[in-house]
């Protein structure tokens, strides 16, 4: 019985002697290279970000706003959140000298009496060219101001949602010059504008 224990133990003696080597570095000394077959995986290049959405943008008969106008609940004080979008709004009149004439819409819900809403339309309206004229700098004779109340929504008006999106100001361009563009097609078919815009 005590030689069987003693034969055990140095069998699992020489196990762990024999399992502790097999995780034991291996060093191999060789001067010749180790060829790699195959191809790397192309490396993929990130799609660059989108460009994010301009917030004022000129489209045939209308300046476009990503935005809206904010003012104080029932009242044509213009919210100091708009006044860089009315900034911007001023300064794409100004990069479009081809623009004559803008009539700044004022519209509203449906919520109100027509006559009040039809008022508040176009003192908000009015508001707006006053910032855009006496702060922003847009020539006076270029902008003219009208509230058109709930007559032209834009939203259902039985959800507040639909409210909402009717309750807002619009830049209809009224007068400008038609401007020639010259385009130059290469032998790609690829169009290039070289002049106008």
């Amino acid at each position: 019985m005590h030689i069987q224990r003693k034969s055990r133990l140095i069998v699992a003696g020489l196990l762990a002697s024999v399992a502790m080597a097999g995780c034991a570095p291996r060093v191999f000394a060789d001067t010749s290279g180790l060829a790699i077959v195959g191809t790397a995986a192309p490396v993929e290049a990130e799609p660059p970000p989108p460009e994010p959405q301009k917030r004022v943008e000129v489209r045939e008969n209308k300046i476009i706003i990503n935005e809206k106008v904010q003012f104080l609940v029932n009242s044509d004080k213009i919210l100091e959140v708009s006044h860089s979008l009315l900034d911007e709004v001023a300064k794409v009149i100004k990069d479009h000298p081809q623009i004559k004439k803008i009539e700044v819409e004022g519209h509203a819900s449906a919520e109100g009496s027509d006559a009040k809403n039809l008022n508040l339309s176009n003192r908000r309206a009015k508001a707006v060219m006053k910032y855009l004229t006496k702060t922003a700098g847009v020539t006076e004779g270029l902008l003219s101001a009208k509230g058109y109340g709930e007559t032209r929504p834009i939203a259902d008006n039985e959800t507040e949602e639909g409210r909402e999106k009717n309750r807002r100001v619009e830049f209809t361009i009224t007068e400008q010059d038609v401007v020639q563009t010259k385009v130059e097609v290469d032998d790609k078919g690829n169009e290039k504008v070289v002049s106008g815009g």
